[in-house]
Protein backbone atom coordinates (compact mmCIF):
# COMPACT_ATOMS: atom_id res chain seq x y z
CA UNK A 1 0.00 0.00 0.00
CA UNK A 2 1.13 3.57 -0.48
CA UNK A 3 1.61 5.34 2.53
CA UNK A 4 2.20 8.89 1.57
CA UNK A 5 -1.90 9.80 1.78
CA UNK A 6 -1.94 7.81 5.13
CA UNK A 7 -3.10 10.89 7.71
CA UNK A 8 -1.02 10.79 11.07
CA UNK A 9 -2.19 12.94 13.61
CA UNK A 10 1.21 13.74 15.91
CA UNK A 11 1.33 14.65 18.96
CA UNK A 12 4.83 15.23 20.92
CA UNK A 13 3.91 15.57 24.71
CA UNK A 14 6.27 16.71 27.36
CA UNK A 15 6.83 17.93 30.61
CA UNK A 16 8.86 21.71 31.01
CA UNK A 17 10.58 19.72 33.46
CA UNK A 18 12.80 17.14 31.76
CA UNK A 19 15.75 18.39 28.99
CA UNK A 20 13.86 20.36 26.76
CA UNK A 21 16.59 20.97 24.51
CA UNK A 22 17.50 16.80 24.19
CA UNK A 23 13.56 16.34 23.96
CA UNK A 24 13.34 18.62 20.78
CA UNK A 25 16.27 17.28 18.81
CA UNK A 26 14.92 13.62 19.45
CA UNK A 27 11.18 15.01 18.72
CA UNK A 28 12.30 16.71 15.25
CA UNK A 29 14.08 13.21 14.35
CA UNK A 30 11.32 11.21 14.47
CA UNK A 31 9.48 13.90 12.69
CA UNK A 32 11.75 14.16 10.05
CA UNK A 33 11.87 10.29 9.75
CA UNK A 34 8.24 9.84 9.46
CA UNK A 35 7.13 13.06 7.14
CA UNK A 36 8.37 11.99 3.88
CA UNK A 37 6.49 8.93 4.76
CA UNK A 38 3.23 9.64 5.49
CA UNK A 39 0.58 12.66 5.75
CA UNK A 40 1.46 14.05 8.87
CA UNK A 41 -0.83 16.57 10.61
CA UNK A 42 0.57 18.59 13.35
CA UNK A 43 4.27 19.99 14.28
CA UNK A 44 7.06 19.03 16.40
CA UNK A 45 6.38 21.76 18.98
CA UNK A 46 5.98 19.97 22.32
CA UNK A 47 2.70 19.91 23.55
CA UNK A 48 3.13 20.59 27.69
CA UNK A 49 -0.05 22.05 28.82
CA UNK A 50 -3.96 22.23 28.70
CA UNK A 51 -4.01 24.96 26.06
CA UNK A 52 -1.61 22.95 24.12
CA UNK A 53 -3.72 19.63 24.14
CA UNK A 54 -6.77 21.69 23.39
CA UNK A 55 -5.06 22.97 20.05
CA UNK A 56 -4.18 19.32 18.80
CA UNK A 57 -7.29 18.07 19.35
CA UNK A 58 -8.57 20.98 17.40
CA UNK A 59 -6.25 20.49 14.52
CA UNK A 60 -6.81 16.81 14.40
CA UNK A 61 -10.66 16.37 14.70
CA UNK A 62 -10.08 18.83 11.73
CA UNK A 63 -7.73 16.75 9.40
CA UNK A 64 -9.95 12.97 9.13
CA UNK A 65 -6.83 11.41 10.27
CA UNK A 66 -6.19 7.94 10.24
CA UNK A 67 -4.53 7.18 13.44
CA UNK A 68 -2.70 9.17 15.91
CA UNK A 69 1.22 8.75 16.91
CA UNK A 70 2.14 10.32 20.43
CA UNK A 71 5.47 10.50 21.02
CA UNK A 72 5.93 10.78 24.84
CA UNK A 73 9.12 13.17 24.38
CA UNK A 74 9.45 13.11 28.10
CA UNK A 75 7.87 11.65 31.02
CA UNK A 76 4.54 13.67 31.57
CA UNK A 77 1.07 12.06 33.17
CA UNK A 78 -1.34 10.43 31.82
CA UNK A 79 -3.84 13.53 31.19
CA UNK A 80 -3.24 14.76 28.36
CA UNK A 81 -2.56 11.62 26.39
CA UNK A 82 -6.29 10.44 27.78
CA UNK A 83 -7.96 13.63 27.44
CA UNK A 84 -6.88 13.18 23.05
CA UNK A 85 -7.85 9.40 23.08
CA UNK A 86 -11.22 10.10 24.34
CA UNK A 87 -11.60 13.20 22.12
CA UNK A 88 -10.55 11.22 18.73
CA UNK A 89 -11.72 7.66 18.02
CA UNK A 90 -8.66 6.60 15.85
CA UNK A 91 -6.33 4.03 16.18
CA UNK A 92 -3.20 4.81 18.99
CA UNK A 93 0.15 4.56 18.47
CA UNK A 94 2.65 5.51 21.10
CA UNK A 95 6.36 5.57 20.60
CA UNK A 96 9.18 5.97 24.06
CA UNK A 97 12.61 6.71 23.15
CA UNK A 98 15.44 5.29 25.49
CA UNK A 99 18.64 7.13 26.57
CA UNK A 100 21.58 6.68 27.43
CA UNK A 101 22.52 5.17 30.95
CA UNK A 102 25.57 7.70 31.65
CA UNK A 103 25.04 7.85 35.52
CA UNK A 104 23.47 11.53 35.29
CA UNK A 105 20.68 12.53 34.75
CA UNK A 106 17.49 10.67 33.81
CA UNK A 107 16.89 13.34 31.40
CA UNK A 108 13.50 12.47 29.08
CA UNK A 109 12.11 9.02 31.03
CA UNK A 110 10.06 8.52 28.22
CA UNK A 111 9.21 4.93 28.79
CA UNK A 112 8.31 5.30 32.28
CA UNK A 113 5.45 8.01 30.55
CA UNK A 114 4.14 5.43 27.64
CA UNK A 115 3.49 3.25 31.16
CA UNK A 116 1.77 5.70 33.04
CA UNK A 117 -0.12 6.24 29.79
CA UNK A 118 -0.60 2.99 29.00
CA UNK A 119 -2.06 2.11 32.22
CA UNK A 120 -4.33 5.08 32.21
CA UNK A 121 -5.39 3.91 28.70
CA UNK A 122 -6.47 0.16 29.77
CA UNK A 123 -8.53 1.68 32.53
CA UNK A 124 -10.41 3.77 30.49
CA UNK A 125 -11.22 0.89 27.96
CA UNK A 126 -9.38 2.32 25.30
CA UNK A 127 -7.14 0.35 22.47
CA UNK A 128 -3.38 1.70 21.78
CA UNK A 129 -0.25 0.06 20.68
CA UNK A 130 3.57 1.41 21.75
CA UNK A 131 7.25 1.35 20.24
CA UNK A 132 9.99 1.22 22.04
CA UNK A 133 12.82 2.55 20.05
CA UNK A 134 15.26 5.40 19.21
CA UNK A 135 14.52 8.20 17.53
CA UNK A 136 16.06 6.69 14.04
CA UNK A 137 15.39 3.17 14.53
CA UNK A 138 14.29 1.76 11.05
CA UNK A 139 12.30 -1.37 12.75
CA UNK A 140 10.14 1.68 14.20
CA UNK A 141 9.51 3.15 10.94
CA UNK A 142 8.95 -0.77 10.14
CA UNK A 143 6.61 -0.89 13.16
CA UNK A 144 4.54 2.33 12.32
CA UNK A 145 3.99 1.45 8.73
CA UNK A 146 2.29 -1.65 9.58
CA UNK A 147 0.28 -0.03 11.87
CA UNK A 148 -0.37 2.87 9.70
CA UNK A 149 -1.71 0.56 6.90
CA UNK A 150 -3.79 -1.32 9.64
CA UNK A 151 -5.18 2.18 10.77
CA UNK A 152 -6.71 2.75 7.39
CA UNK A 153 -8.09 -0.77 6.70
CA UNK A 154 -9.86 0.11 9.61
CA UNK A 155 -11.50 3.45 8.60
CA UNK A 156 -12.49 1.77 5.28
CA UNK A 157 -13.76 -1.23 6.84
CA UNK A 158 -15.89 1.61 8.71
CA UNK A 159 -18.86 1.85 5.99
CA UNK A 160 -18.46 -0.91 3.41
CA UNK A 161 -20.89 -2.31 1.91
CA UNK A 162 -20.64 -6.08 0.72
CA UNK A 163 -23.25 -7.55 -1.72
CA UNK A 164 -23.99 -11.34 -1.13
CA UNK A 165 -25.81 -12.76 -4.20
CA UNK A 166 -28.00 -15.70 -2.67
CA UNK A 167 -27.63 -18.03 0.20
CA UNK A 168 -24.64 -20.17 1.00
CA UNK A 169 -25.58 -23.63 -0.26
CA UNK A 170 -27.14 -26.01 2.84
CA UNK A 171 -24.28 -27.61 5.38
CA UNK A 172 -21.67 -24.58 3.95
CA UNK A 173 -21.65 -23.48 7.47
CA UNK A 174 -18.46 -22.01 7.00
CA UNK A 175 -20.41 -19.09 5.13
CA UNK A 176 -22.78 -18.52 7.23
CA UNK A 177 -22.85 -14.54 7.78
CA UNK A 178 -23.37 -12.62 11.02
CA UNK A 179 -25.03 -9.48 9.54
CA UNK A 180 -25.40 -8.14 13.35
CA UNK A 181 -22.03 -8.66 14.49
CA UNK A 182 -20.27 -7.67 11.16
CA UNK A 183 -21.65 -4.20 11.31
CA UNK A 184 -20.68 -3.78 15.49
CA UNK A 185 -17.23 -5.17 15.31
CA UNK A 186 -16.13 -4.45 11.88
CA UNK A 187 -18.45 -1.62 10.90
CA UNK A 188 -19.33 -3.42 7.32
CA UNK A 189 -22.74 -4.04 5.97
CA UNK A 190 -24.03 -6.61 3.81
CA UNK A 191 -26.38 -6.15 1.04
CA UNK A 192 -28.29 -8.90 0.64
CA UNK A 193 -29.55 -10.01 -3.58
CA UNK A 194 -31.58 -12.23 -4.87
CA UNK A 195 -30.33 -14.30 -7.66
CA UNK A 196 -33.81 -14.09 -9.91
CA UNK A 197 -33.57 -10.48 -10.36
CA UNK A 198 -29.81 -10.75 -10.61
CA UNK A 199 -30.49 -13.35 -14.07
CA UNK A 200 -32.44 -11.27 -15.14
CA UNK A 201 -30.34 -8.62 -15.66
CA UNK A 202 -27.75 -10.65 -16.23
CA UNK A 203 -30.37 -11.53 -19.36
CA UNK A 204 -30.20 -7.92 -20.47
CA UNK A 205 -26.46 -7.17 -20.64
CA UNK A 206 -25.86 -4.99 -23.81
CA UNK A 207 -24.12 -7.38 -26.41
CA UNK A 208 -21.76 -5.28 -27.57
CA UNK A 209 -20.74 -4.85 -23.91
CA UNK A 210 -19.99 -8.57 -23.79
CA UNK A 211 -18.54 -8.93 -27.04
CA UNK A 212 -15.95 -6.56 -26.53
CA UNK A 213 -14.76 -8.15 -23.42
CA UNK A 214 -15.15 -11.46 -24.88
CA UNK A 215 -12.53 -10.28 -26.81
CA UNK A 216 -10.44 -8.93 -24.89
CA UNK A 217 -10.66 -12.26 -23.24
CA UNK A 218 -9.91 -14.43 -26.70
CA UNK A 219 -6.56 -12.44 -26.49
CA UNK A 220 -5.54 -13.33 -23.02
CA UNK A 221 -7.03 -16.90 -22.78
CA UNK A 222 -5.71 -20.35 -24.53
CA UNK A 223 -8.98 -22.30 -26.19
CA UNK A 224 -11.47 -19.29 -25.53
CA UNK A 225 -13.00 -19.68 -29.19
CA UNK A 226 -13.86 -23.30 -28.44
CA UNK A 227 -15.41 -22.60 -25.22
CA UNK A 228 -19.45 -23.13 -25.78
CA UNK A 229 -20.40 -19.42 -27.12
CA UNK A 230 -24.24 -19.21 -25.41
CA UNK A 231 -23.08 -20.70 -21.77
CA UNK A 232 -19.69 -18.44 -21.97
CA UNK A 233 -21.63 -15.22 -23.03
CA UNK A 234 -23.95 -16.17 -20.06
CA UNK A 235 -20.48 -16.13 -17.44
CA UNK A 236 -19.75 -12.60 -19.27
CA UNK A 237 -23.15 -11.12 -19.29
CA UNK A 238 -22.75 -11.95 -15.16
CA UNK A 239 -19.92 -10.17 -15.10
CA UNK A 240 -21.16 -7.23 -16.70
CA UNK A 241 -24.30 -7.64 -14.29
CA UNK A 242 -22.29 -7.55 -11.13
CA UNK A 243 -20.17 -4.67 -12.45
CA UNK A 244 -23.15 -2.76 -13.01
CA UNK A 245 -24.24 -3.58 -9.34
CA UNK A 246 -21.21 -2.93 -7.45
CA UNK A 247 -21.08 0.86 -9.12
CA UNK A 248 -25.07 1.53 -8.42
CA UNK A 249 -24.64 -0.22 -5.03
CA UNK A 250 -21.53 1.50 -4.28
CA UNK A 251 -20.24 -2.08 -2.96
CA UNK A 252 -16.50 -2.83 -1.88
CA UNK A 253 -16.81 -6.78 -2.64
CA UNK A 254 -19.26 -9.52 -3.80
CA UNK A 255 -20.15 -12.70 -1.99
CA UNK A 256 -21.99 -15.16 -4.47
CA UNK A 257 -24.05 -18.11 -4.55
CA UNK A 258 -22.51 -19.71 -7.77
CA UNK A 259 -23.86 -23.23 -7.47
CA UNK A 260 -26.40 -24.77 -8.63
CA UNK A 261 -28.68 -22.02 -9.90
CA UNK A 262 -25.88 -20.22 -11.85
CA UNK A 263 -25.56 -23.91 -13.85
CA UNK A 264 -29.39 -24.84 -14.01
CA UNK A 265 -31.38 -21.22 -14.33
CA UNK A 266 -28.50 -19.26 -16.09
CA UNK A 267 -26.78 -22.10 -17.76
CA UNK A 268 -23.03 -21.17 -17.04
CA UNK A 269 -20.44 -20.80 -14.52
CA UNK A 270 -20.15 -18.09 -12.07
CA UNK A 271 -16.20 -18.84 -11.73
CA UNK A 272 -14.36 -16.56 -14.83
CA UNK A 273 -17.09 -13.35 -13.99
CA UNK A 274 -15.82 -13.43 -10.19
CA UNK A 275 -11.95 -13.75 -11.26
CA UNK A 276 -12.77 -10.63 -13.47
CA UNK A 277 -14.29 -8.50 -10.79
CA UNK A 278 -11.35 -9.73 -8.09
CA UNK A 279 -8.74 -8.82 -10.86
CA UNK A 280 -10.66 -5.42 -11.06
CA UNK A 281 -10.24 -4.92 -7.58
CA UNK A 282 -13.74 -5.75 -6.20
CA UNK A 283 -12.82 -9.57 -4.16
CA UNK A 284 -15.86 -12.19 -4.93
CA UNK A 285 -15.47 -15.04 -3.08
CA UNK A 286 -17.76 -18.05 -4.27
CA UNK A 287 -21.10 -20.14 -2.03
CA UNK A 288 -21.93 -16.34 -1.13
CA UNK A 289 -18.79 -16.42 1.62
CA UNK A 290 -19.05 -12.77 2.90
CA UNK A 291 -16.22 -13.54 5.55
CA UNK A 292 -14.50 -14.66 2.68
CA UNK A 293 -14.79 -11.58 1.02
CA UNK A 294 -14.06 -9.75 3.65
CA UNK A 295 -10.57 -11.25 4.15
CA UNK A 296 -9.91 -10.85 0.43
CA UNK A 297 -10.58 -6.78 0.86
CA UNK A 298 -8.43 -6.79 3.84
CA UNK A 299 -6.16 -8.49 1.94
CA UNK A 300 -6.49 -6.10 -0.98
CA UNK A 301 -6.19 -3.18 0.67
CA UNK A 302 -3.23 -3.96 2.63
CA UNK A 303 -1.08 -4.96 0.03
CA UNK A 304 -3.07 -3.18 -3.31
CA UNK A 305 -3.20 -5.79 -5.73
CA UNK A 306 -6.01 -8.33 -5.84
CA UNK A 307 -6.75 -11.67 -3.49
CA UNK A 308 -7.73 -15.01 -4.01
CA UNK A 309 -10.49 -17.46 -2.43
CA UNK A 310 -9.04 -20.63 -2.84
CA UNK A 311 -9.81 -24.08 -0.44
CA UNK A 312 -6.99 -26.25 0.98
CA UNK A 313 -7.40 -29.42 -1.27
CA UNK A 314 -4.45 -31.78 -0.75
CA UNK A 315 -1.40 -31.61 2.03
CA UNK A 316 2.07 -33.81 1.27
CA UNK A 317 3.33 -34.07 4.88
CA UNK A 318 6.22 -35.74 3.71
CA UNK A 319 7.07 -33.30 1.11
CA UNK A 320 6.12 -30.56 3.53
CA UNK A 321 3.69 -29.03 0.36
CA UNK A 322 0.07 -28.16 -0.08
CA UNK A 323 -2.06 -27.38 -2.50
CA UNK A 324 -4.63 -24.07 -2.78
CA UNK A 325 -7.28 -24.88 -5.05
CA UNK A 326 -10.54 -23.72 -6.64
CA UNK A 327 -12.74 -24.20 -9.44
CA UNK A 328 -11.61 -21.00 -11.70
CA UNK A 329 -12.12 -18.09 -10.29
CA UNK A 330 -8.27 -17.09 -9.15
CA UNK A 331 -7.28 -13.26 -10.67
CA UNK A 332 -5.91 -13.40 -14.09
CA UNK A 333 -2.83 -11.37 -12.99
CA UNK A 334 -1.94 -13.71 -10.08
CA UNK A 335 -0.97 -16.70 -13.20
CA UNK A 336 2.34 -17.89 -13.76
CA UNK A 337 3.79 -16.11 -16.10
CA UNK A 338 5.58 -18.70 -17.91
CA UNK A 339 2.11 -20.23 -18.44
CA UNK A 340 -0.56 -19.21 -20.87
CA UNK A 341 -3.97 -18.65 -18.79
CA UNK A 342 -6.59 -20.58 -20.46
CA UNK A 343 -10.44 -20.77 -20.79
CA UNK A 344 -12.13 -24.30 -19.25
CA UNK A 345 -15.41 -25.87 -18.21
CA UNK A 346 -16.40 -26.36 -14.36
CA UNK A 347 -15.48 -30.22 -13.69
CA UNK A 348 -18.39 -31.43 -12.31
CA UNK A 349 -21.19 -29.24 -14.33
CA UNK A 350 -18.77 -29.21 -17.49
CA UNK A 351 -20.10 -25.56 -18.41
CA UNK A 352 -17.86 -22.34 -18.99
CA UNK A 353 -16.53 -20.02 -18.15
CA UNK A 354 -13.50 -20.88 -16.19
CA UNK A 355 -9.90 -19.58 -15.74
CA UNK A 356 -7.36 -22.63 -15.98
CA UNK A 357 -3.55 -21.62 -14.74
CA UNK A 358 -0.71 -22.32 -11.82
CA UNK A 359 -0.29 -19.65 -9.42
CA UNK A 360 3.22 -17.61 -9.84
CA UNK A 361 5.69 -18.28 -7.49
CA UNK A 362 6.63 -15.86 -4.66
CA UNK A 363 6.01 -15.04 -1.11
CA UNK A 364 2.36 -15.14 -0.30
CA UNK A 365 0.28 -14.33 3.15
CA UNK A 366 -2.35 -16.02 3.81
CA UNK A 367 -5.27 -15.15 6.05
CA UNK A 368 -8.96 -15.60 7.32
CA UNK A 369 -11.54 -13.96 8.97
CA UNK A 370 -12.99 -16.53 10.69
CA UNK A 371 -15.90 -17.35 13.35
CA UNK A 372 -15.25 -20.93 13.85
CA UNK A 373 -15.76 -20.18 17.86
CA UNK A 374 -18.78 -18.08 17.56
CA UNK A 375 -16.49 -14.93 17.60
CA UNK A 376 -14.08 -13.16 15.39
CA UNK A 377 -11.00 -13.82 14.99
CA UNK A 378 -8.30 -13.46 12.80
CA UNK A 379 -6.24 -16.14 11.16
CA UNK A 380 -2.84 -15.52 9.71
CA UNK A 381 -0.34 -17.10 8.04
CA UNK A 382 2.55 -16.96 5.50
CA UNK A 383 4.30 -18.84 3.33
CA UNK A 384 6.14 -19.54 -0.27
CA UNK A 385 3.62 -20.34 -3.23
CA UNK A 386 6.40 -22.67 -5.29
CA UNK A 387 7.04 -22.77 -9.46
CA UNK A 388 4.78 -26.08 -9.86
CA UNK A 389 2.07 -27.20 -12.42
CA UNK A 390 -1.17 -26.95 -12.42
CA UNK A 391 -2.49 -29.84 -9.17
CA UNK A 392 -5.96 -30.39 -10.94
CA UNK A 393 -8.01 -28.43 -13.12
CA UNK A 394 -8.96 -24.61 -12.47
CA UNK A 395 -6.64 -22.33 -10.74
CA UNK A 396 -4.38 -24.21 -8.16
CA UNK A 397 -0.75 -23.12 -6.27
CA UNK A 398 1.70 -25.48 -4.43
CA UNK A 399 2.72 -23.83 -1.31
CA UNK A 400 4.71 -24.67 1.43
CA UNK A 401 3.74 -23.39 4.57
CA UNK A 402 6.57 -21.21 7.04
CA UNK A 403 5.29 -23.59 9.71
CA UNK A 404 4.63 -27.02 7.72
CA UNK A 405 2.08 -28.62 6.05
CA UNK A 406 1.89 -30.67 9.47
CA UNK A 407 1.51 -27.97 11.22
CA UNK A 408 -1.25 -26.16 9.28
CA UNK A 409 -2.91 -29.02 8.24
CA UNK A 410 -3.22 -30.11 12.42
CA UNK A 411 -4.79 -26.44 12.81
CA UNK A 412 -7.07 -26.56 9.81
CA UNK A 413 -8.93 -29.48 11.15
CA UNK A 414 -8.26 -29.28 15.19
CA UNK A 415 -10.01 -25.44 15.19
CA UNK A 416 -12.36 -26.45 12.77
CA UNK A 417 -11.52 -23.29 10.41
CA UNK A 418 -13.46 -22.73 7.30
CA UNK A 419 -12.97 -24.54 4.07
CA UNK A 420 -11.79 -20.84 2.38
CA UNK A 421 -8.62 -19.27 2.96
CA UNK A 422 -7.46 -16.06 1.44
CA UNK A 423 -4.08 -15.10 -0.07
CA UNK A 424 -2.08 -12.50 -1.86
CA UNK A 425 0.78 -11.97 -3.15
CA UNK A 426 3.92 -10.57 -0.50
CA UNK A 427 4.55 -10.53 3.37
CA UNK A 428 1.90 -8.41 5.02
CA UNK A 429 1.81 -10.57 8.35
CA UNK A 430 2.52 -7.52 10.67
CA UNK A 431 -0.08 -5.29 9.17
CA UNK A 432 -2.67 -7.61 9.93
CA UNK A 433 -1.51 -8.47 13.01
CA UNK A 434 -1.96 -4.78 13.91
CA UNK A 435 -5.13 -5.04 12.31
CA UNK A 436 -6.05 -7.53 14.64
CA UNK A 437 -5.02 -5.43 17.69
CA UNK A 438 -6.96 -2.50 16.58
CA UNK A 439 -10.43 -4.15 15.99
CA UNK A 440 -9.83 -6.15 19.21
CA UNK A 441 -9.64 -9.74 17.05
CA UNK A 442 -7.56 -12.42 18.82
CA UNK A 443 -5.23 -13.95 16.36
CA UNK A 444 -4.27 -17.61 15.26
CA UNK A 445 -1.12 -18.34 13.33
CA UNK A 446 -1.09 -20.72 10.74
Amino acid sequence: MNTSDIRIGFAPIARPTFDLELAQELTAQVYDGISPRFNVIGSPELIMDGAAIDACITELSAADIDMILMLQSTFADSTMILQLARAIDVPLLMWALPEERVGGRLRINSFCGINLAAHGLRRAGLRYDYIYAAADEEAAFKKLHSFAVAARVKKRLAGTRIGRLGEHPDGFDTCRVNHQALKAQLGVEVAQIELEGFFARAREAKPETVDSIAADLNERLDGFAEMEPEATNGTLSAYVALDELVKEEKLTGMAVRCWPEFFTDLGCSACGAMSLLSDALTPSSCEADVNGTITQLILQWVSGEPAFGSDLVSFDVDGDEAVLWHCGLAPLSMADADVQPAATIHSNRQKPLLMQFPLKPGRVTIARLSEATGEFRLVIGGGEMLKAPPAFMGTSGTIRFDSGAAAVMDALLREGLEHHISLVYGDHQDALESLARILDLSVLRL
